[in-house]
């Protein structure tokens, strides 16, 4: 069966939600897991599908994962430069993972990104355990950008990653 990769429908907002609260919650990559504040953000497709583009991949009609596409000047950016978009929140449901989901939805951001004008690249953070996307990211030409790597919280210690690439 193929993966399609689409715009999610808002009828798809809760499973989707729900799928990137999952994927966050059992990788561990909330540091207050179920009492984490993020996790309210992970959740809430409807707020990030305002201010930018919701993906959904889907496996037999299934939802099984979803990225979030913010354009260049996109509301949603954190750390996005003029002239670059945006990946957030990659996320795959834990029991369709190894079947190309990930790298689908990746892929769907970077055409996008291509098709865009103007866009002359493109940006992502990812945290230090998330070594099967920071595989994908390089396999896709992503590079490390460690200058670029920035902490979303004052005060505290957790960093995150930055990966770019150059369209």
């Amino acid at each position: 069966m193929d993966i399609e990769i689409r715009a999610a429908d808002p009828t798809e907002y809760d499973a989707i939600g729900e799928i990137t609260a999952q994927a966050y919650l059992l990788d561990g990559l909330l540091t207050f897991g179920e009492s984490d504040w993020y996790l309210g953000e992970l959740r809430d497709v409807a707020k990030r599908a305002a201010a930018a583009e919701v993906l959904v991949a889907l496996l037999g009609g299934e939802p099984i994962g979803t990225v979030t596409y913010v354009p260049a000047g996109g509301p949603m950016a954190n750390l996005a430069r003029p002239g670059e978009a945006e990946i957030r929140m990659l996320a795959v449901s834990r029991a369709a993972r190894g079947r190309g989901a990930g790298e689908a939805l990746v892929r769907a951001c970077v055409d996008r990104a291509r098709a865009a004008d103007g866009c002359t690249g493109m940006v992502l953070s990812t945290q230090q355990i998330m070594h099967a996307a920071h595989r994908i990211y390089e396999r896709l030409g992503f590079t490390r950008v460690p200058a670029r790597d920035w902490n979303p919280i004052q005060g505290d210690e957790f960093t995150l990653l930055t990966y770019e690439l150059t369209l």
